[in-house]
């Protein structure tokens, strides 16, 4: 079966870092792309970051040098570490794995960058 499990969300002040983590279990994690996504309320997905089996990333301008994404196939988890979060960060932060075919989601972690 088939799993994406997330944590680390939560409320954060302005400026602050955190976390999220995404944890994986049913199929070839190490052979995946995985791109971290969130949508602010009212507005749509959008993607944050993404790292390739081999380790190459990119990033939404809106997240570049703030946001770091990476991976350890040794415990089948991604990483995105945040940092200098502001409010428009506020968001549902999703995990998501594409390759071989398939496309997997979590379901979600959110976010709350406020004072």
């Amino acid at each position: 079966q088939v799993q994406l499990v997330e944590s680390g969300g939560g409320l954060v002040q302005p400026g602050g870092s955190l976390r999220l983590s995404c944890t994986a279990s049913g199929f070839s994690f190490s052979n995946y792309f995985m791109t971290w996504y969130r949508q602010a309320p009212g507005k749509e997905r959008e993607l944050v970051a993404g790292i390739t089996p081999g380790g190459t990333t990119n990033y939404a301008d809106s997240v570049k040098g703030r946001y770091t994404i990476s991976r350890d196939n040794a415990k089948n988890t991604v990483y995105l570490q945040m940092g200098s979060l502001k409010p428009e960060d506020t968001a549902v932060y999703y995990c998501n794995a594409r390759g071989l075919g398939a496309n997997y989601w979590a379901k979600g972690t959110l976010v709350t960058v406020s004072s």
